[in-house]
């Protein structure tokens, strides 16, 4: 009979673990959470110190009682959930469940699941601590309090059951932010300009940039501003001023934390944060390689630590020395710069046997889960290998007056670049033919010159807002995927291509949560929330304190908001449109993805149609009216009332005001008219009625 009982979070990893220990450790799972906050009611007592009432999870009872009974077997039990505030509050939720006071319970964990961390788990076991669990209730409780307390108010304003959340609310926020700075956004026209330069004797040109004067840069408005540089020109010599070469080096990356994974891989691989997650959950719990049994493959998947532990820097150094020569060798350490709390105890993402390279496991893993085992392996050995060193070539060629200038890049030591490159990474291929030097003469060959316009701010990809987040101190490593999920599941938000935008039930939300609840959708308050949870965690603040302080300025606006919301009959709107089923006006509803029209007769009539809400503009195009249309996702455009048979389409409200310069469409631009024709560039402020 097993002496000792290991208690983990799920089957594949019980069963990976099960392989490292002997016949006397029985080891079960417990699926995750077995106790939380009831889904029906608040389940926080705020008027008796904020004391929570955690219940059992429906549908785990049997779970519980199958547990009680290897408890009842078991001399010594072995808490073994995930090593992070989540993990550490499972194993208390289990020692209460399973009345573990009294019985000969300790705490482990581990970094990585192989035979030597887990082994060494045992030998280093400990106390449940408290203040991680304390730092996960009072996050738990925070959100709990934010989300029932204000969903209401959302449904009374909507009449729809939404939903608001403490970190998916700021998230929303951020993103509605960029959409107004980009429908904000005016483009301004600029011109560049290149050349062909000869020496003689060359038969190819060097092809140079124009940069300004000799003192400095110049950037070219217009082209008729262009135009009188390039007649100048035409009757300009031209003579190299400068040929230099320098070498610079670019440092190895940081192994992989648990944002920076999310954003690589919706990157190179094209991932979701939610898809990455779960494919390196299957790569830590363990999985069956051939000639190896069934191990993890890489350590713990939530981590914002970029620290390596000494055994894994050998082996590192080892694998390169024998692979690529000790010249590879990373000679100084790389570090996170910053200032930002770092769960030190835990280490980056990396691959937990180096020997293990993508090509050997590559028949025991899915496509996708190899592809980020790759990315993850070639991470890790890139960041202890040295950097790459370039020789950069500059050359200024001047007339009297201008200056144009080229340069090119070499690799001369490939370093970390042997085994990882980005995107950031690839150089420009232009290359010097040869060495010119300094003082020749050059004749200049055909000018090109090319129009561009400035662009807006880029919409938010999933990548670039788990940085946003990151850089703003908003949520942790655990925290990132699901709060992207849920605010697209919501349809707060609409996922196209890789783009997020927000959707017309987002903009209501988000209008109602930065009126009614200003402190909860600031992206400074929550930042502030997240270093309370840090000082629970490390003992210096109580967590009940930190909800007392908190809960008095929710409590005071759910009241407003729910006063303000009484004084204000909120009855459906009636259109003019006549239900063909049973002749009543139809209403506007809102749904999952919107408005939409319905039959008041409801249950007898369920007719329902999309709502097709006029602007009371015409289209440029036939005439016709414009409309609100939404993607199949639920992003907002402006559309034709007669598509198919007319394609006019805007991002922009368009305006009924016709562009002064050109007759053509314009639209509305934050409190500016702008013609819809980026070459006529005619610009209107709305308010001051005067031309920009």
């Amino acid at each position: 009979m097993a002496k000792n009982l290991v208690i983990v979070e799920s089957p594949s990893k019980a069963a990976t673990i099960k392989k490292f220990l002997g016949s006397s450790y029985e080891v079960v799972a417990s699926n995750g959470h077995v106790r939380d906050l009831p889904k029906s009611q608040l389940g926080i007592d705020v008027e008796n110190n904020f004391e929570p009432k955690y219940i059992t999870i429906r549908g785990k009872g049997e779970l519980l009682a199958k547990l009680r009974r290897e408890v009842k077997k078991a001399d010594k039990i072995y808490l073994a959930t995930d090593p992070d505030r989540e993990g550490e509050a499972i194993s208390w939720h289990l020692a209460n469940a399973l009345k573990l006071e009294g019985k000969n319970t300790r705490r482990i964990t581990f970094n990585e699941i192989t035979k030597t961390a887990v082994k060494q788990s045992i030998k280093q076991a400990r106390e449940i601590d408290m203040n991680l669990v304390d730092a996960q209730q009072a996050r738990r409780v925070l959100d709990r309090l934010v989300g029932y307390q204000i969903s209401p108010v959302l449904w009374a304003k909507v009449k729809r059951g939404l939903s608001a959340g403490r970190v998916q609310s700021v998230a929303l926020r951020i993103i509605a932010d960029r959409e107004e700075e980009i429908n904000a956004f005016i483009s301004k026209e600029y011109w560049t300009l290149s050349a062909g330069f000869l020496a003689a004797g060359d038969k190819k040109p060097l092809i140079a940039d124009f940069y300004g004067t000799k003192d400095k840069k110049m950037a070219i408005e217009s082209e008729a501003q262009l135009d009188e540089i390039i007649k100048e020109l035409e009757k300009s010599d031209f003579t190299v001023s400068d040929c230099k070469e320098t070498e610079r080096t670019k440092k190895s990356p940081l192994p992989f934390t648990t944002s920076t994974l999310q954003q690589e891989a919706a990157k190179s691989l094209n991932f979701a944060t939610q898809k990455t997650m779960r494919l390196a959950q299957g790569l830590y719990e363990g999985v069956a390689v051939k000639g190896r049994g069934t191990i993890g493959l890489i350590t713990y998947l939530r981590t914002d630590s970029t620290r390596i532990s000494e055994d894994a820097k050998k082996m590192a150094y080892d694998y390169i020395e024998e692979n690529y020569g000790s010249e590879y060798q990373a000679k100084t350490e790389k570090t996170e710069k910053g200032n930002k709390k770092i769960q030190d105890a835990h280490e980056a993402i990396r691959p937990t046997y180096v020997d293990l390279t993508p090509a050997m496991v590559k028949d025991s893993l899915s496509r996708d889960h190899f592809r980020l085992y790759q990315l993850i392996w070639k991470r890790f050995l890139a960041s202890r290998m040295a950097p790459a060193k370039y020789a950069t070539t500059t050359v200024k060629i001047d007339s009297e007056q201008y200056r144009f200038t080229s340069s090119a890049s070499r690799i001369v030591f490939s370093g970390y670049l042997s085994i990882y490159q980005t995107e950031e990474d690839k150089i420009d291929k232009k290359v010097l033919s040869k060495k010119i030097a300094v003082g020749a003469s050059l004749a200049a060959g055909d000018f090109e010159k090319k129009q561009h316009f400035t662009q807006p701010p880029a919409h938010f990809t999933e990548a670039s807002l788990v940085r946003t987040l990151e850089e703003l101190g908003i949520g942790r490593p655990s925290t990132y995927a699901p709060t992207i999920s849920t605010i697209i599941n919501r349809r707060y938000v609409a996922k196209e291509q890789k783009n997020l935008y927000i959707t017309e039930l987002g903009e209501v939300v988000n209008s109602i949560m930065k009126k009614s609840f200003t402190s909860i959708v600031d992206v400074n308050f929550t930042a502030y929330m997240e270093g309370l949870l840090d000082r629970v965690e490390d003992g210096s603040v109580k967590w009940k304190t930190v909800v007392e302080n908190f809960y008095p300025d929710l409590d005071e606006a759910v009241q407003a908001a729910q006063k303000e919301l009484e004084e204000v009959k909120i009855e459906d709107e009636v259109t003019d449109v006549i239900c063909e089923e049973c002749g009543r006006n139809m209403v506007v509803k809102y749904g999952p993805h919107g408005k939409f029209l319905a039959c008041p007769g409801f249950p007898d009539c369920r007719n329902t149609k999309p709502y097709l809400e006029k602007i009371g503009v015409l289209c440029p195009k036939c005439n016709n009216e414009l409309v609100i249309r939404k993607t199949k996702k639920g992003r907002r455009y402006y559309g034709c009332i007669s598509y198919p048979d007319c394609d006019f389409m805007s991002w922009q409200k368009p305006s009924a005001e016709r562009c002064p310069d050109c007759g053509g469409a314009m639209v509305e631009k934050g409190n500016k008219l702008v013609c819809m024709d980026e070459q006529c560039g005619f610009v209107k402020n709305i308010k001051a009625e005067k031309k920009q």
